[in-house]
């Protein structure tokens, strides 16, 4: 039984204070005095964003050469390929270096693929349609099926990176899966604190968290029938938010056909909210932490996807981990609950399309 403690008067909006990730069981630092503080920092170059429909020099076009050599097909759908400069490799000596107790290293094998969500070169998430998205979520859901029948393949991750500011290469629609022979270092942190929560509780973590968050609806910035969207109330990024099933299932697998549908409304909702915020093509991190592969009984595991955008105060200005943040702790201005508002104004047609 979980007995939450008598409420403080401590003013979350007003007073700096931290609060507590029971995902990974990391703290983060919390100023909302300091949003008021001028900024004279580094200022980024507003990004163009008026892409073609097909551009010629694109890799990941319909009917392109890539660096490889190797030309896509006429895809007019989804497309998927292995990466042609993966950072796992399925064919390497399998073995581990340890001079010294501090001292270690092991062989890592896994398999990198490039989802294209889509042909037009021109296109992001929050400009396809519902419709769209969803061939990109059963894509996603036959990958994982697919790189979860290597009998070396433990964990498979689905990411993301959209936008320059975060390290895409090119930017044409397209996220990554990369599959890997361990469970990466965030999904450990993760599975260890939903597998104690679920032994000490009979509960999914994410569960219990969601049904709070939707009894509060101080932080929930959209919801359907199948999914929750959120600013945690232990978000670092300024507009981090979660998208969680609201059934507890573990895995995309796991996803009926309307709930696919919903997870494709969800993400569509989102990433047109977020783009509206600062009228431009929000750039972030996006993933999905779903249960290892395996035998073993992952029932604690709670389906979530994570979004990790770096705006701050415009589209030219971001937040930057520094100082205290890599040395101590985490630290953000905004609260959760001013994010979340703010993300709850924007229009939930994308400012392109307004009339």
């Amino acid at each position: 039984m979980i007995t939450p403690s008598l409420k403080s008067d401590l003013k979350l909006d007003e007073t700096p204070h931290r609060r507590f990730n029971p995902l990974t069981r990391e703290w983060i630092l919390v100023s909302p005095h300091r949003a008021k503080r001028p900024w004279q920092g580094q200022v980024e170059e507003p990004v163009r964003e008026d892409r073609p429909i097909y551009d010629p020099s694109c890799y990941l076009c319909s009917g392109n050469v890539r660096a490889n050599g190797e030309k896509n097909p006429a895809y007019s759908t989804t497309y998927v390929f292995d990466n042609d400069f993966p950072a796992l490799l399925e064919d390497v000596p399998t073995g581990s270096y340890q001079p010294h107790p501090l001292i270690q290293a092991e062989s890592e094998r896994g398999i990198a693929r490039v989802l294209c969500f889509t042909p037009r070169h021109d296109l992001t998430l929050a400009e396809m349609d519902t419709a769209t998205i969803r061939v990109v979520v059963d894509a996603w859901v036959e990958q994982f099926i697919d790189l979860g029948k290597q009998p070396f393949i433990r964990y498979v991750q689905i990411f993301e990176n959209r936008g320059a500011m975060m390290g895409a290469s090119n930017p044409h629609p397209h996220g990554q899966i990369w599959a890997s022979e361990r469970l990466p270092q965030q999904v450990l942190l993760e599975d260890a604190s939903q597998r104690e929560y679920w032994q000490h509780n009979g509960r999914s973590l994410l569960a219990d968290y969601l049904a709070e968050e939707l009894r509060l609806h101080e932080r929930i910035v959209y919801e359907n029938e199948s999914f929750a969207v959120l600013v945690p109330f232990w978000a670092v990024w300024p507009f981090e938010t979660m998208v969680i099933s609201k059934r507890h299932v573990s895995a995309l697998t796991d996803l009926t056909d309307s709930e696919r549908t919903g997870l494709a409304d969800a993400l569509y909702a989102i990433t047109v909210r977020y783009d509206n915020i600062f009228r431009m093509s929000f750039p972030y991190s996006m993933g999905f932490h779903q249960r290892p592969i395996g035998t073993d009984d992952w029932q604690y595991w709670h389906l979530h996807a994570h979004f990790y955008p770096p705006l701050l105060r415009s589209a030219t200005v971001r937040k930057f981990m520094v100082g205290y943040e890599l040395l101590g702790t985490p630290q953000r201005d905004i609260t959760p609950e001013q994010a979340a508002e703010r993300i709850r104004q924007q229009n939930a047609v994308h400012y392109k399309h307004e009339s």
